[in-house]
């Protein structure tokens, strides 16, 4: 049997929270009191995309890209994963039709940064803004989440096939 020519991919990450900010999400600074605490910037939707289409395009995980051991990484920019996830999967001949995105964060509020989250997404994807669909919910008080102790991201991506 031969495969149709497109590609679903999940992603998830997610990252505790520290005190003091901006918060890096989505390829943005959100100015906050909290910050995301990890290896690279701690960006968890970038992280999610690059998840979602790394695993779509059968190219591996963030994780092993991109270990938390390799100092390379430390503080390192979350779009430079992105960039490589998209240039693994594009020269595979997979192309991105669209993300759609949910960022899990009790705080700050995400709706005021949706349009510049999905400006930066699709500038460092090469995408159009309408090929990315971001929302937020909050954890409703339950939880690492809501008790604004963490921060998640999920992300899903359909890729097809340009050859």
């Amino acid at each position: 049997m031969h495969a149709p020519p497109i590609r679903i991919g999940l992603g998830f990450d997610t990252h505790t929270l520290g005190n003091g900010g901006p918060l890096r999400l989505g390829g943005i600074d959100i100015e906050s009191e909290i910050h995301a605490i990890g290896h690279s910037d701690a960006d968890v939707l970038l992280h999610a995309i690059t998840d979602a289409i790394l695993g779509a395009g059968d190219c591996g995980d963030i994780g092993r890209l991109f270990p938390n051991t390799d100092e390379a990484n430390r503080g390192r920019d979350s779009g430079e994963f992105l960039a490589e996830a998209l240039r693994r999967v594009r020269a595979k001949g997979w192309e991105v039709v669209n993300l759609d995105c949910v960022v899990l964060a009790q705080q700050p509020k995400i709706s005021p940064h949706l349009d510049k989250m999905r400006q930066s997404i699709s500038e460092i994807a090469n995408l159009s803004p309408t090929q990315v669909g971001i929302k937020g919910k909050t954890g409703e008080g339950v939880g690492p989440i809501g008790h604004a102790e963490a921060i998640a991201a999920r992300c899903v991506v359909l890729l097809y096939r340009t050859e």
